[in-house]
């Protein structure tokens, strides 16, 4: 199965790949612009809550998905340009094996420590 949501996610990222290439942009701007979705780690200053919220926002699929279509209804490829960056930064992320977050930490996600952790994983109440 892991090989499997791997594949998928290579997919994904091959997308926004093919997405960003027919664009009005540079190839410099894809590196220069990827690591931008990390800003939202600075919810966690906040506190957890506030950083699994702020992060898993700037990492949702959904979201990349639906200000890259904003873009291309609008004829805005900025729009574009960043619905195609958090779609290429989050399967890039899930690829490496990253997921979204839970509030109990950082490290506790959907695709790694809270479903190895030895007692099981409780949820968040």
């Amino acid at each position: 199965m892991k090989s499997l949501l791997r594949l998928e996610e290579l997919a994904q990222l091959l997308l926004a790949t093919f997405i960003f290439a027919h664009l009005p942009y540079a190839w410099w701007v894809l590196p220069a612009t990827f690591l931008l979705p990390d800003l939202s780690m600075a919810g966690y200053v906040a506190g957890p809550r506030v950083g699994a919220f702020c992060y898993n926002l700037a990492h949702h699929k959904a979201l990349a998905i639906a200000v890259g279509l904003g873009g291309w209804v609008l004829g805005q490829p900025l729009l574009l340009l960043a619905g195609t960056i958090l779609l290429f930064h989050s399967a890039f992320d899930r690829l490496l094996g990253y997921g979204l977050k839970y509030n109990t930490g950082f490290k506790d996600t959907h695709l790694n420590e809270v479903a190895t952790t030895p007692t099981g994983w409780q949820p968040a109440a």
